[in-house]
């Protein structure tokens, strides 16, 4: 099966890929020490960055063939840092889906969404004053929605205690087995990669 990303001979600041890809409608963890370029790895497969050299595959065409805008909306990325506008959970789909000329969910949607990021929360509540975590897993309920080809998600699980983050794990694997997506997670929880892992890429160092 041809994966849904390839990089070849990837060099990105001091840090290279020289092989990797990731499995299409599988779960994959990114692995390594601090530093090693997982977060950047990510943001390469979308585009955010641009490699120094070498090069990217989405669905076998080189990314920079492709529409960035196009590609960005199918191969979602929510790093550690996210944004959220000083509103309701409500409003934030709103908006998200206004930006993309689309009908927000309603909100028994919104709040099967939520449940699967593991927040009890209404669609009234507002982000403000929510915690790193909090927030983060709201936007991965919008972007979940969203039903991109590649979901990628750096770091979701480092400020959750275990209990919680085995259940977003779970929770988000099978809705992706379910729905055909492509799951991308770095992590460093050994427990979580030998438990939901279809496929692990463990990185090294720079140059």
């Amino acid at each position: 099966m041809q994966p849904v990303l390839k990089a070849e001979d990837l060099k990105f600041q001091n840090i290279s890929y020289p092989f990797l890809e990731i499995p299409k409608n599988r779960t994959t963890f990114i692995s390594g020490e601090s530093g090693c370029g997982k977060s950047s790895l990510l943001a390469l497969f979308n585009g955010v960055l641009s490699p120094a050299s070498g090069s990217v595959y989405y669905e076998g065409s080189d990314i920079l063939s492709l529409d960035t805008l196009s590609l960005r909306r199918e191969v979602l990325l929510v790093s550690q840092s996210v944004f959220l506008f000083d509103k309701s959970i409500r409003e934030n789909f709103e908006q998200f889906y206004a930006a993309r000329q689309m009908p927000a969910p309603d909100d028994d949607k919104i709040e099967c969404y939520l449940s699967l990021c593991c927040l009890n929360f209404s669609p009234d509540t507002i982000c403000t004053p929510m915690s790193g975590g909090e927030r983060q897993r709201v936007f991965i309920a919008v972007y979940l929605s969203f039903m991109p080809i590649v979901l990628m998600l750096d770091e979701p699980t480092s400020a959750l205690d275990d209990h919680t983050a085995f259940s977003l794990v779970q929770n988000l694997k099978a809705f992706c087995q379910e729905h055909s997506m492509t799951l991308v997670i770095v992590s460093h929880d050994q427990l979580l990669i030998e438990k939901f892992a279809d496929h692990t890429i463990i990185l090294g160092g720079g140059l």
